[in-house]
């Protein structure tokens, strides 16, 4: 067992010494996670902060049996636990007063709405909160971007999936491009037989019976080998 999976397990354990040192020894997993949020309307101190909770998390949750390289576990916890946060704050970052007004406006608007019996005005908001027009209008048009951002909506069948989901990340390309690169590595080293089960599995979307009949094999002997392949990349991988 190397040392990360010796802290582990003590972490698991109780040792608070061995969990603390695991934070430590990923705080530069950490910031290049956290970096991918820049420029989003938050403090990278803060998201860093998020993004301690999250390794805390996978720390807590990894499962020493699986055979996986911790990194590989952590960094969706700790990317999901920094989403979350931007979820429940809001992605577009609103002073406190203006969420405060944003809280006031919504109550005035209900109550003058059973009033009026329609929808108040923008002008009638501000003269009952004696708040100006653009305040409120401010506080309205904040509250509703960040709604519509975080609608729920449905993507292939994807239960909780948000808007804010499907927009693409500003390093999405680059991480694209970095993992075509060591797949393709890991790709070149195997043998004939193996590479083609592989591209004919995950890029031609082939059943393993299709394949058996081609390769003029079993299903169980294409079961056999795809496992045995995958393994053989994942190690190479870690």
């Amino acid at each position: 067992m190397d040392e990360t999976m010796d802290l582990i397990q003590k972490a698991h354990e109780g040792d608070k010494a061995a969990r603390d040192k695991l934070v430590i020894e990923n705080m530069g997993l950490i910031w290049s996670i956290v970096r991918r949020f820049d420029r989003r309307g938050y403090e990278m101190e803060d998201l860093f902060q998020i993004g301690s909770i999250g390794l805390m998390k996978a720390v807590d949750h990894f499962d020493l049996s699986l055979g996986l390289k911790f990194s590989t576990y952590a960094v969706p916890m700790i990317t999901g636990e920094i989403k979350r946060f931007m979820r429940d704050d809001g992605l577009i970052k609103v002073s406190r007063s203006l969420k405060e007004l944003g809280v006031r406006v919504n109550a005035v608007r209900q109550e003058l709405g059973g009033q009026l019996g329609r929808d108040p005005t923008v002008d009638e908001i501000a003269v009952s909160l004696g708040e100006s027009r653009e305040q409120v209008a401010a506080s309205i048009g904040s509250s509703a971007e960040v709604e519509s951002l975080y609608r729920p909506v449905n993507y292939n069948d994807e239960p909780g999936m948000c808007l804010i989901d499907r927009i693409p990340e500003e390093n999405e390309a680059q991480e694209k491009l970095l993992n075509g690169i060591v797949l393709r590595e890991l790709m070149e080293g195997l043998e004939k037989r193996d590479r083609e089960i592989i591209l004919r599995r995950y890029y031609d979307n082939q059943t393993q019976s299709q394949i058996a009949k081609d390769l003029n094999i079993s299903q169980v002997q294409v079961s056999r080998l795809e496992k045995k392949i995958l393994k053989s990349m994942r190690e190479k991988f870690m």
